[in-house]
């Protein structure tokens, strides 16, 4: 009797194990197969956007496209240099980055260096809750707050500008800079700051002179992840901005981003199969190009200065 007891616990014991087996080898596939849904998906945008790129390039030179000033899509004689958009972009980006990047850094040295841990608890959540703002609400804050609190004492700024748009896409991003820098300067053992102390350093020295240079990989990773996303930012230029390409460097006229252009288009301008609707997937693409270049540079950035100890 006890014999077949115990053959029968040997026998739910393999089955056990045999079970146990099967799930071990079964969850790295599916987990293999979840961490391919993300890789699948960039492969499957970055087709879409060749295939229809190519389509708009075979109606539409490359040196229309990226060597004449003029962009003009619904006109009678459509123009299609992308100068204007990109210029436009670029406007809203530095006024963004000049704005964003001393604030950023400034609540990041505050919140590493000198608060309290009482007010880093009630601090920084309320700066990252900035970060949960959607874009379509800092579009309208930019259009109906911002711009006439501006035209008050800067009479010749347009109802549509570059200033604007690139101050409250810089409010946007002053959590990614902050918080991520942030994280970087607590990341500095504390050894660190006692041993620069000990020396006769004074507190802002030592955040200015030691801890800041030995986060300097994070800080400047950063700052080009928040320029990144200044680049891409669709809502509040295309509420802010205006639709009018503009290829000067003045920041009080209306102007376009390659965003802004995309959804207008998007909202139902173009006709399927025409040249306009093809150019926003060349618009697209161009904008792609530029946040994959912001992003290998966030990488190059962080492996270059990167302190380790």
């Amino acid at each position: 009797m006890k014999d077949k007891i115990s053959v029968q616990q040997m026998i739910q014991q393999n089955q056990g194990k045999g079970s146990r087996s099967f799930i071990e080898k079964l969850i790295p596939a599916i987990l293999l197969i979840i961490a391919s849904v993300s890789i699948l998906t960039t492969i499957g945008i970055l087709i879409t956007l060749l295939t229809e790129t190519i389509t708009f390039f075979s109606r539409v030179s490359f040196s229309q496209f990226f060597l004449e000033k003029e962009w003009n899509a619904f006109g009678q004689n459509p123009k299609y240099g992308i100068y204007s958009l990109i210029l436009g972009t670029l406007k809203v980006t530095f006024i963004a980055t000049l704005f964003a990047v001393p604030v950023g850094l400034g609540a990041a040295l505050y919140l590493s260096e000198y608060a309290s841990d009482t007010a880093r608890r009630i601090i920084k959540p309320i700066l990252e809750i900035l970060a949960g703002i959607p874009t379509i609400v800092y579009g309208f804050f930019a259009l109906t707050f911002v711009t006439p609190l501006l035209r008050t004492f800067w009479t010749d700024l347009g109802s549509f500008n570059s200033i604007s748009p690139g101050l409250v896409i810089g409010i946007m991003v002053i959590p990614m800079i902050a918080s991520l820098s942030e994280d970087a300067m607590s990341a500095v053992p504390q050894a660190i700051r006692e041993g620069a102390l000990g020396l006769g350093s004074t507190k802002l020295e030592v955040a200015l002179k030691v801890v800041f240079p030995a986060a300097l990989s994070g800080i400047l990773a950063s700052i080009v992840l928040a320029i990144s996303r200044a680049i891409g930012e669709t809502m509040i230029v295309a509420l802010a901005a205006g639709s009018s390409p503009d290829s000067s460097l003045s920041l009080t006229n209306s102007i376009q981003t390659m965003t802004g252009f995309i959804v207008q288009v998007a909202t139902g301008d173009a006709t399927f199969g025409t040249d306009i609707y093809y150019s926003i997937y060349a618009v697209g693409f161009t904008l792609f190009v530029f946040t994959l270049i912001m992003n290998f540079i966030s990488q190059w950035v962080t492996r270059r200065f990167r302190e380790e100890y």
